[in-house]
């Protein structure tokens, strides 16, 4: 990363499962992400050797790859780690968009490394990076209620009443990733940890 942010193209892969089965359900925030961040960049998905969906375009001033694995969320190590070697990205320069159960619904939070507190997608992404290193985006879906089975309740679609707040979220995470690519890590995180405390 240099001192300004990420450095060029900046590489951010959304996670979720392919399908309209799965569409707009909160396993799937990451592709909401980087899909409103391929519309700010005028960019269009493309197949990439049958294993992901990419878009390049430029953010503000600097060039972007937005991927989508094509993959089962669970098994994104594959595809995530072609990715990055075809575009020559260093692993902890790579932005990883998904879903937290662990952070209340709308919080976004941005990291770098660490554990994967569950997450299949990621724990497969670090297997085959070889490497917890990278940057994370995190978008908070809240705990299932009752006692739901977390598995049941990050394929479930939002509520009406959370629609709304979920499309704000949508935006603000966008946000922060374009903030992390052009400002790195720490002013990023002073500026969007404080509007989702």
């Amino acid at each position: 990363m240099t001192e300004a942010g990420v450095a060029e193209p900046g590489l951010v892969v959304g996670l979720g499962n392919p399908g309209p089965k799965y569409a707009e359900t909160r396993h799937n925030v990451g592709f909401a992400v980087v899909e409103l961040l391929a519309d700010r960049a005028g960019a269009r998905f493309r197949p990439h050797k049958g294993i992901a969906e990419v878009a390049e375009g430029r953010l503000g001033s600097g060039r972007v790859v937005l991927a989508k694995p094509r993959s089962y969320m669970n098994v994104s190590g594959g595809p995530v780690s072609n990715v990055v070697r075809y575009f020559k990205t260093p692993p902890t320069e790579l932005i990883v968009v998904h879903d937290d159960l662990d952070l209340p619904f709308g919080t976004i939070r941005l990291k770098r490394g660490g554990g994967e507190g569950g997450h299949n997608g990621l724990r497969s992404i670090s297997q085959s990076l070889g490497t917890r290193d990278y940057l994370r985006a995190r978008f908070g879906i809240g705990r299932p209620p009752g006692r739901m089975d977390p598995a049941d309740f990050v394929l479930r679609r939002f509520s009406g009443a959370e629609r709304t707040e979920a499309d704000l979220a949508v935006q603000l995470c966008a946000d922060a990733v374009e903030a992390l690519l052009s400002d790195g890590l720490e002013p990023a995180q002073n500026r969007f940890h404080a509007l989702t405390s």
